[in-house]
């Protein structure tokens, strides 16, 4: 008897412990309305960004969310079929994302070359950013 009451005393201690440790939210839930202006990530997961020059220079691969705000986007340059291809993460400044209603698309632009996105610092997917 005495084995069964020290396992449901450790099951009960490791309980509280993990309760003790789990991240809670700040405040209750908060139901918001998402208007026609709002636009969805899957929306946007591989749209075409193009520059001034209409060129296309690359395509939205990930969004990345640090906290409770938007934090970049992770751009996809350059490579075929997954070879060669160049990572690159922008500020959400950096491109302007608009609604076409006449063509019922998202459309995304940016003021850089395709050879300039691919010079600049490689965003790797390692680590915790692993897929």
């Amino acid at each position: 008897m005495r084995p069964i009451a020290l396992a449901l005393a450790a099951t009960v201690l490791s309980s509280a412990a993990f309760a003790q440790t789990a991240p809670t939210p700040a405040q209750a839930p908060v139901f918001v309305s998402v208007n026609e202006a709002s636009a969805l990530t899957s929306s946007l997961k591989g749209l075409n960004v193009r520059n001034a020059g209409d060129e296309n220079v690359g395509e939205i691969e990930d969004v990345v969310i640090a906290g409770n705000s938007l934090a970049s986007y992770i751009l996809s340059v350059g490579g075929f079929l997954g070879m060669g291809t160049h990572y690159v993460a922008v500020s959400p400044n950096a491109l302007a994302i608009t609604w076409n209603a006449t063509d019922k698309k998202w459309n995304a632009r940016i003021n850089a070359t395709k050879d300039q996105l691919k010079a600049a610092p490689q965003f790797k997917y390692e680590g915790r950013f692993a897929k």
